[in-house]
């Protein structure tokens, strides 16, 4: 089991070096084009992929660190450079995790390499879980998943909401109800493959920030997928609800609800989405206040710029940390007690707002124009209280972990 340090390794420090030097001069350059087009950014994506940024591979490695600082660290340096683009590039990564954990080694070894593509042809891929009724109560989910057994094919109809790269990509991965009666218990995940019948995009959502990432409703009508695409498979399926029938017939304890497990191991990737915003939005503002002058003197010179300044430098640096704890425990199997990776995605959530919102106030007038960066970075800073759980689901997660209360 490795020591939690915060010393990183040589290859650690070559990786990283490597994402910035992408970030700084591929990502940065584009970020301003593809917000106000407010479309996916296809040149960028294949430029990562190109360089094997944009790969299964490079995420595996990352994921399979030692240490846990693997992607939180590529996180962190991707979403420095611009957090539209940064999500559009890591966005199917969301839908590749959903089937690492759930599917069967078949299913990883047939899905996921299409869900990327190649150099010559980019794909990306899709996660959809919210839907319109059903953010945070994943337990009102209303999509529905039923199995036709003489043709061994699952039927699902429904609305997905929210959906990075929904409509748009080449592999779907659904979740969809399978028994209500047993409520978040009664879920299941689904491959929809590429042109299957049914599926069609709803709305595309016109963003506050994030406007690089496309985000939209994913509309099913009758979609059927063969037996093969339940992710698990139908035998474990019903292993599974026959265990949550006997717990509900007989009143057994309550246990945790697997999705926001799921989410409690993930959030420390969107803590470092959030602190790599919050340290480009602190950065620029520095380098700004030591070269713009008022009254004959640098802006850095007044105590009440130098002391945001100070905040700005101690909460990102705080964020990482409880970042880095996270990462390390999830990756060493140390339970959350307190719901630490809760913990890290709210702190550094609210920390990427903060200090986006200084840096804005830090350049004044200039930093309310589009000329200059903290502008989009404190639109895109909004999202991180919001999407992976809201800043309110995070306290309420804590709070229950901490009180003994069942997570739900």
């Amino acid at each position: 089991m490795a020591e939690f340090t915060l010393d990183l390794n040589d290859d650690q420090k070559q990786v990283r070096e490597w994402l910035h030097g992408f970030a700084a001069d591929v990502i940065r350059p584009a970020a301003a084009e593809w917000d106000e087009r407010e479309e996916t950014p296809w040149p960028v994506i294949q430029e990562a992929a190109k360089l094997g940024i944009y790969s299964l591979d490079f995420y595996a490695q990352q994921f399979f660190d030692p240490t846990g600082l693997g992607i939180p660290m590529a996180m962190e340096e991707l979403f420095w450079g611009d957090a539209g683009i940064a999500l559009s590039i890591v966005g199917t990564g969301l839908a590749a995790v959903g089937v690492l954990a759930n599917g069967t080694e078949e299913q990883i070894g047939t899905w996921i390499p299409q869900m990327y593509g190649d150099v010559d042809d980019v794909k990306v891929a899709a996660f959809c879980s919210s839907e319109p009724d059903a953010g945070s109560d994943v337990a009102a989910m209303r999509t529905r998943a039923v199995y036709d057994a003489a043709k061994d094919e699952w039927v699902l109809n429904g609305t997905k909401t929210w959906a990075t790269n929904g409509g748009i990509a080449n592999v779907h991965v659904v979740v969809a109800v399978v028994d209500p009666e047993l409520g978040s218990k009664g879920h299941a995940s689904f491959i929809v493959p590429p042109a299957t019948p049914g599926l069609s995009q709803g709305q595309k959502f016109k963003k506050h920030g994030i406007r690089a990432s496309h985000t939209a409703e994913v509309v099913l009508e009758d979609v059927r997928v063969p037996g093969h695409c339940l992710l698990g498979g139908k035998e474990k399926l019903d292993e599974r609800l026959a265990r949550a029938r006997e717990r509900a017939r007989t009143g057994g304890e309550r246990v945790k609800n697997a999705a926001m497990a799921t989410f409690e191991a993930s959030r420390p990737a969107v803590g470092a989405m959030a602190v790599g915003t919050a340290r480009a939005a602190y950065e620029y503002a520095l380098d700004y206040a030591k070269t713009r002058t008022q009254f004959g003197r640098p802006i850095i010179d007044n105590q009440g710029i130098a002391f945001q300044l100070a905040d700005m430098r101690t909460q990102v640096d705080a964020a990482r940390l409880l970042v880095w704890r996270a990462s390390w425990m999830a990756t060493t199997g140390k339970p959350f007690t307190s719901a630490e990776g809760s913990m890290s995605k709210l702190f550094a959530s609210e920390t990427a707002k903060k200090v986006t919102a200084q840096a804005v106030q830090i350049l004044g007038g200039n930093g309310f124009t589009r000329e200059y960066p903290v502008e989009r970075m404190h639109r895109d800073a909004a999202i991180y209280t919001i999407f992976e759980g809201t800043s309110e689901i995070q306290r309420l997660v804590i709070a229950r972990t901490l009180s003994g209360m069942p997570i739900r």
